[in-house]
Formats: structure tokens, sequence, C-alpha cells
């Protein structure tokens, strides 16, 4: 996962668009795809796997003006979680590359 350094993210936390996510009390992945749904407003039938995060992410902040989306708890998540969200991490890295206007940043 690209990582920004300080001018960037000091760049994009002047943005209107925020997004915290924070996966401290997640300790199973039914709890990341719940967080991932509520954090980013996904409609109801978001059907909790990764491809569906890819289909409701891609295009999504597109036109948009610079948004920042914080990781939060993720490097405290237990090995085998962490190990099954390596996916997420790539669909983020990809809607970056797309979507540069969208910034990617761990916290803790």
């Amino acid at each position: 996962m690209a990582h920004n350094n300080g001018a960037d993210q000091n760049r994009f936390k002047s943005t209107k668009k925020h997004i915290i996510l924070d996966f401290s009390d997640c300790k199973y992945l039914g709890e990341v795809h719940k967080l991932l749904k509520a954090k980013f407003g996904f409609p109801e039938y978001y059907g909790e796997n990764w491809d569906a995060l890819w289909d409701c992410l891609d295009g999504r902040f597109d036109g948009m003006e610079a948004v920042l989306i914080e990781f939060h708890g993720f490097l405290s998540m237990n090995e085998e979680l962490k190990e099954h969200c390596v996916t997420m991490l790539e669909i983020f890295d990809e809607i970056h590359a797309k979507s540069p206007n969208v910034c990617f940043v761990f916290i803790d």
C-alpha cells in the first residue's frame, strides 16, 4: 500500500472529505466489512466480499477533491485477519492509482 509523506498528508487533511477507518475492535472479517459498509455508506445490498468492495469503490471518488482515508488499529488486528485483508489493501492501492485524489494513510 502506498504511503504518503507528511506534506501530502497535510494537504489531504485540509479537505472536507476525511474518513477514519478504525479496525481496533475488528476480530472477524465480517466486522471489517460492516465497518467499511458503514464508513463508506455502501448500500444495503453490499455483498461483504472483496469483489463487492471494488464494485462499490470503483469510480466513487472520481471528480472529487482530495479525500483522506486514515487506517487506525489495522496493525493491531490478529495476523490471520490481517492476511484476509491483504486483498482489501490491494483494492485501496488500485483505487489510489485510478483516483490519485484519494490518499490512504496508516496511523496505527
